[in-house]
């Protein structure tokens, strides 16, 4: 079974940094996109940011444009998300996701990515 598979969440305090990374298990993703979301309690599922296959294309929701940069190793299959100067707001379940090759590289809604991790929770304390 397909899965991708999260890690390097945790608890940290408002100001501070941690780093995701996500890689999958049973496959790899030749070609495809990779994107971060998030879901704060009752609230819907964000996105957060993008990276193509290359990485020469990235996108940010607004709300983490400058403190959060995505990146990804094709050689380790590893997508990673660098988080700094978190805030409480940043706080919620971050999965990673895989969408497939299409003619727009980026995209910033959930229904097109095909594979989904299970989640890492970040809490940023205030």
């Amino acid at each position: 079974q397909v899965q991708l598979v999260e890690s390097g969440g945790g608890l940290v305090q408002a100001g501070g940094s941690l780093r995701l990374s996500c890689a999958p298990s049973g496959r790899t993703f030749n070609g495809y996109a990779m994107g971060w979301f998030r879901q704060a309690p009752g609230k819907e599922r964000e996105f957060v940011s993008a990276i193509s296959w290359s990485g020469s294309s990235t996108s940010y929701a607004d709300s983490v444009k400058g403190r959060f940069t995505i990146s990804r190793d094709n050689a380790k299959n590893t997508v990673y998300l660098q988080m700094s100067s978190l805030k409480p707001e940043d706080t919620a379940v971050y999965y990673c996701a895989a969408r497939p090759p299409r003619r727009i590289v980026l995209s910033t809604d959930p229904s097109e990515y095909d594979y989904w991790g299970q989640g890492t929770q970040v809490t940023v304390s205030s």
